[in-house]
């Protein structure tokens, strides 16, 4: 398995929003696309609406964390985005480590699921 690389431009984004299929709970949406690379991507996405720029970072980091430990578990070839909901604000790394991975049984893209 090859790890990970990230979204970074705005018209990766888009692609994926545009044509990939979403998943939401209390703390996050995902949304997955297929990109036939052999490796993930990843990209995350959180609004001023969140927070300020401390918050949204925060988020950032968690989601980031979360997703890095449990690499292994995940199907490979995906283009993936999630997005922050403002409820995220409030919680710490093990709510937003049980939506992510709770996020990615719903797609059916983790190989074992660990809760």
């Amino acid at each position: 398995m090859q790890f990970s690389e990230s979204l970074k431009k705005n018209h990766q984004f888009q692609f994926v929003y545009k044509n990939g299929k979403s998943y939401a709970n209390k703390y996050l949406i995902m949304i997955i696309k297929e990109n036939g690379l052999g490796k993930n991507r990843i990209g995350i996405s959180v609004s001023k609406k969140v927070g300020n720029s401390v918050v949204r970072h925060r988020i950032t980091r968690l989601v980031r964390e979360s997703y890095r430990l449990h690499e292994s578990v995940f199907n490979s070839g995906l283009d993936m985005v999630v997005v922050a909901r403002k409820s995220a604000a409030e919680v710490g790394y093990f709510e937003i480590e049980s939506a992510l991975l709770h996020l990615a049984k719903l797609h059916g893209i983790i190989k074992v699921y660990l809760y």
